[in-house]
């Protein structure tokens, strides 16, 4: 049937979604099909009501989402949801149930379901995940993947990580489409909130200890959110706290906050500790930020060595360049690439008035400093992250002190 005039939350999406579901409750089903009638660019292709033939409806229909109910027979639903992922990878599957523990969520999108809702479905929450899904569908119709983890490492303290943590959050989260998250891992010293403003009720120490028991509701009222559209994950109050988190529940917490939101951006310690490790194997994208002097260089070619170690983390690692400008003393960006043996991903211009101000007033750039240079080149970054050409580094001219240093990064190079 086709759809009526709903626009969805005003994007444009490029053709119609074409949807199929599967749910042998009569009434949740026919619930949900006078929601998508009601929905512009929404065509409903068919509707079954037994698991074991919806396989062949999928071939049949060619379906871009398959919403999947799994109340009936979870067992049933888990084996079909893996089946299609397996057999049908360019459709996308919304697993639905009345049931919201954490276990049931990480195996709906470990089977292979991009998005979950509780039912009884709410029209704006699955206005939300039709949103999300069509922004991750390319020209083709297949879809890239959601979910997105971006792990913000530095080579050496105060190269301003946590800055960059929070204001790439904002600018991520101007995006309607998008829900982002952060985490606070700098668990003895972290100030996410500090930058934010904020006093949150729980802490990323709350929801490690309780991620069996926690649901999807439950998590987000774990949660703060900015009135940015940024939720935060703070680190632990009580120094003592620290050693209580480990990697298996870091990663459980990662899994599920996955399972809720588009992009999850991490702010690392500069400890490296197990759980960073747990965030770097996790992201899509590591920000590793420097800055262009002579310790933060060696430590990059440290960290880069180190973290050939592990499997593909060095892959991840994208090369930042925070404060370029500061002086005139800086070494070249074009030595610094070739001592690191990395082309520089990113730059971001020096301005410690703009951003001196914005973390003393509790509040990101783009609302301090809107239309300031450094606003918009993270803003751009954000772009640069979410877009299908995002490993490319980015093209710049030089533009500090190109005299040869000598002997300075040679020594980096032994």
């Amino acid at each position: 049937q086709p759809s009526g005039l709903l626009h969805i939350h005003g994007i444009d999406m490029s053709g119609t979604l074409r949807i199929s579901i599967c749910d042998p409750n009569e009434t949740s089903r026919d619930n949900l099909k006078k929601y998508l009638i009601g929905m512009d660019k929404v065509w409903l292709e068919a509707d079954c009501s037994r698991y074991e033939f919806f396989l062949e409806i999928v071939e049949q229909t060619t379906p871009d989402v398959a919403i999947i109910d799994l109340d009936s027979d979870d067992q049933k639903a888990m084996s079909l949801i893996e089946n299609m992922t397996r057999k049908f990878p360019g459709c996308n599957i919304i697993a639905v149930s009345a049931r919201s523990d954490g276990q049931l969520i990480l195996g709906a999108m470990r089977s292979g379901a991009r998005e979950f809702l509780n039912s009884p479905i709410q029209i704006d929450e699955l206005v939300s995940s039709l949103d999300r899904v069509s922004t991750t569908m390319t020209g083709d119709g297949k879809s890239s993947k959601s979910g997105q983890v971006i792990s913000i490492a530095g080579a050496s303290g105060g190269v301003g990580t946590t800055s960059i943590a929070v204001n790439l959050s904002c600018a991520l989260a101007q995006k309607p489409e998008n829900g982002v998250v952060m985490v606070d891992l700098d668990l003895s010293l972290g100030d996410a909130d500090v930058f934010l403003d904020m006093i949150p009720d729980y802490t990323l120490l709350d929801v490690a200890q309780n991620i069996s028991r926690l649901d999807l509701a439950l998590l987000r009222k774990s949660l703060t959110k900015h009135e940015s559209g940024v939720y935060l994950l703070p680190r632990p109050v009580q120094l003592e706290d620290v050693e209580t988190i480990g990697p298996e529940e870091f990663k459980k917490v990662i899994g599920l906050l996955k399972a809720s939101f588009s992009h999850l951006v991490i702010d690392l310690s500069k400890a490296y500790s197990q759980l960073d490790l747990a965030a770097l194997q996790s992201s899509d994208h590591v920000l590793l930020l420097t800055q262009l002097d002579l310790p933060c260089l060696r430590n990059v070619v440290r960290l880069l060595t180190s973290l050939e170690a592990y499997d593909g983390v060095a892959e991840k690692v994208k090369i930042v360049v925070n404060r370029t400008g500061l002086d005139r003393l800086q070494i070249s960006a074009n030595k610094a690439e070739e001592t690191i043996d990395r082309q520089i991903f990113w730059r971001i211009p020096n301005d410690y008035s703009n951003v001196s101000e914005s973390r003393n007033n509790g509040v990101p750039l783009i609302t301090q400093s809107p239309k300031a240079a450094i606003t918009q080149s993270i803003a751009d970054l954000a772009d640069k992250l979410t877009s299908t050409h995002s490993d490319a580094p980015v093209e710049e001219e030089e533009e500090v002190d190109k005299k040869d240093k000598k002997g300075w990064l040679k020594f980096l190079s032994k």
